[in-house]
């Protein structure tokens, strides 16, 4: 796998807490409980520039970030000027951009820009393969927080209002590769992976901004954090570093346990778990990297008594999904494995059909699920639509033959309808009336 992928950046899953959404929305980066999985029933199979489209929307630039929706509010980032292509190469031309959309008619509501904290990583080698605007953002049906790395976490209210602007540490990750970890709500706590800024995880407080702790010691991780509950009810914050998983307590960002699990270097996919065991996933291809199930609520090295069971499947970028005891997922090698969550035994692995060979499959966002069927959107050959099941069943391909650019975000889904990015504009698919 190529370096500049590792910027991108639970049914009775085991209860990933965070503040309370509507019913319907889609409020952080795969969904409610960092699941990605919908209880959606009507989401179509097919779907084109003319079929089953319900509106595309231009946005103000590119981006590698996906959508959220708040009831009726779409939110995505993107960044313009500097590295976002034209005559505009100057670092103090960037600027990123939260834009609002109406989820009913794709109609712009508002945009909103932030000037950018210099000097940035400069626009080159893998870097400019995801761009600088890489994490998704979050909302607690209040408030919505985007992070941008040096440039921090900045809060706005749901009408466009900024209300707060919070720096992290203006480090740079290993050879600048740049940064994508999203932010997550826990209680009145956003909580970020600032591992290429200061090597820190870091929790905000929500209204002030103010931060209400530091955990020191966190380098080469580009995962999404996720608050988990014990088995004893204890709520607990994982993250993925370098061939471990490590657990902290969400409310001081106190370490209590950690595992090695062999996941590889530079870790970016996220944690799934359900009932008392996490599974975390990492590699950047055959022998480098794994799929490993630990037992959560351990206190210290829990490495000989809470790993349950290691695989050799991996996934440098996306994050799996778990369904009915399986976990499914398309890696950014362009290969869909299925899991038994049991065992670590691997159920199928195949080659989506269609789209080119190999690296054309190449996939920087997450499988979702709806109504039994997995939505796995690869950045050049469209969107993989599969069964979930015992054996490989794909149902169709989708892409839009107008837009060639890349689609590096993961799928948000909320009332029926599927919400695509891409480097150019912001897809709605629902099924036609």
């Amino acid at each position: 796998m190529r370096i500049g992928s590792f910027c991108f950046l639970v049914g009775c899953l085991f209860a990933v807490l965070g503040s309370p959404a509507r019913g319907e929305d889609w409020p952080q980066f795969r969904g409610p409980g960092l699941s990605g999985r919908s209880p959606d029933t009507t989401l179509p199979t097919k779907w084109s520039d003319t079929d089953n489209l319900g509106w595309k929307a231009k946005l103000p630039g590119p981006g590698s970030s996906s959508p959220i929706v708040v009831g009726k509010k779409v939110f995505v980032t993107c960044y313009s000027g500097y590295g976002a292509g034209g005559s505009s190469d100057e670092q103090k031309n960037l600027r990123r951009h939260l834009v609002c959309v109406d989820a009913e008619s794709g109609k712009e509501l508002w945009s909103k820009s932030v000037a950018p904290v210099l000097p940035e990583d400069n626009f080159r080698g893998f870097l400019a393969q995801h761009g600088y605007a890489s994490h998704t953002p979050a909302s607690d049906g209040e408030r919505v927080y985007c992070f941008f790395g040096k440039t921090g976490v900045v809060a706005f209210d749901l009408d466009g209002k900024q209300l707060w602007q919070t720096g992290v540490g203006t480090g740079s990750a290993t050879s600048g590769w740049g940064t994508g970890a999203s932010p997550i709500v826990h209680g009145d706590l956003v909580i970020v992976n600032a591992s290429a800024e200061s090597g820190t995880l870091r929790a905000l407080n929500t209204k002030t901004g103010k931060e209400v702790w530091k955990a020191d010691g966190v380098k080469n991780t580009w995962c999404t954090p996720a608050v988990v509950q014990t088995k004893e009810g204890k709520p607990e914050l994982l993250i993925t570093v370098p061939d471990e998983v490590c657990g902290f307590d969400p409310a001081t960002g106190k370490k209590l346990w950690w595992a090695k699990v062999g996941i590889g270097e530079f870790p970016i996919p996220g944690v799934i778990a359900e009932k008392d065991v996490a599974y975390v996933v990492g590699g950047r291809g055959k022998g480098s990297g794994a799929v490993a199930a630990v037992r959560v609520g351990g206190r210290g090295d829990v490495s000989n008594t809470h790993v349950l069971w290691k695989s050799n499947e991996y996934s440098p970028v996306p994050t799996p999904v778990l369904v009915g005891g399986k976990l499914y997922c398309l890696n950014d090698s362009g290969f869909a494995f299925c899991v038994d969550t049991a065992t670590g035994k691997q159920v199928y692995k195949e080659r989506p059909l269609g789209g080119g060979a190999g690296g054309n499959r190449s996939t920087y966002g997450s499988m979702v699920e709806a109504n039994g069927k997995l939505y796995a959107l690869s950045r050049t050959a469209g969107t993989y639509v599969i069964a979930c099941g015992g054996e490989y069943d794909q149902i169709a391909r989708n892409s839009f033959a107008s837009d060639k650019t890349d689609f590096n975000g993961t799928p948000a889904i909320s009332n029926g309808r599927l919400f695509l990015r891409s480097n150019t504009h912001l897809y709605c698919v629902q099924a036609s009336k």
